[in-house]
């Protein structure tokens, strides 16, 4: 595991398994968080035959989380209250989709396409994964959403570019997450399907975590992206 900085990006973890790396998966951690909390999945998740990756774990600004009285912590929106339609912050999530979007043009730079690059993240990251994905104008390899939603959902189609939806996204949650209800999962699928997207939709009896028939489905999913 290794740590990168530049002046025009988040700071990163990153781990690469294997020598020049053929694609990247950008993975986006959850609220409170840092870039290291799913570094230890790499391992499990990763399959003998595979191509080389570099997995990229940024860590989120701190901020403060009115949701939390206000306490400062790694996020990458405000959390403004508990009502999902209204409880993310625009503007934080603008500003991070620019940042996702700074990383992936760092790894454009570093010789990973954009069509060979996913875009993943578990919770206030998946929000932003899905987010970021809506708007991508240049299709990537495909979208990991873990236990999130999609901020702003009613208004998803004024956000959408055309080219998005040829991105396909894997979204899996828990039947019992307490911190964000399925059915808030359920229609983020729902409403990303009829805007055209394909959706491979999971769900595992657990809470607001993963699990390993998660990972397992994951992979399998991952290696169908890889195969083409």
């Amino acid at each position: 595991m290794t740590t990168s900085s530049a002046s025009d990006v988040l700071d990163t973890a990153e781990h690469e398994t294997g020598p020049a790396p053929q694609w990247s998966v950008l993975w986006l951690h959850g609220l409170g968080a840092d870039g290291h909390d799913f570094a230890p999945l790499v391992p499990e998740l990763v399959r003998p035959g595979w191509p080389s990756l570099r997995f990229v774990f940024p860590h989120a600004p701190v901020r403060a989380v009115t949701i939390n009285n206000g306490v400062r912590m790694r996020a990458w929106y405000d959390i403004v209250g508990m009502d999902f339609p209204t409880r993310a912050d625009s503007a934080g999530i603008e500003e991070s989709i620019l940042q996702v979007e700074a990383l992936i043009a760092r790894e454009q730079a570093r010789g990973i396409a954009p069509e060979r690059l996913l875009l993943a993240g578990f919770s206030q990251g998946g929000a932003i994964t899905l987010a970021a994905g809506l708007r991508r104008k240049v299709p990537l390899a495909g979208l990991i959403a873990l236990s999130t939603y999609l901020p702003g959902a009613a208004q998803a189609a004024s956000h959408l570019d055309p080219a998005a939806t040829a991105q396909p996204v894997f979204m899996a949650h828990g039947s019992g997450d307490p911190v964000i209800p399925l059915v808030h999962a359920e229609q983020s699928a729902r409403v990303l399907g009829e805007l055209g997207f394909g959706v491979q939709w999971h769900r595992y009896p657990m809470a607001h975590q993963v699990c390993a028939e998660e990972i397992r489905d994951l992979g399998d999913w991952m290696a169908e992206r890889f195969a083409l």
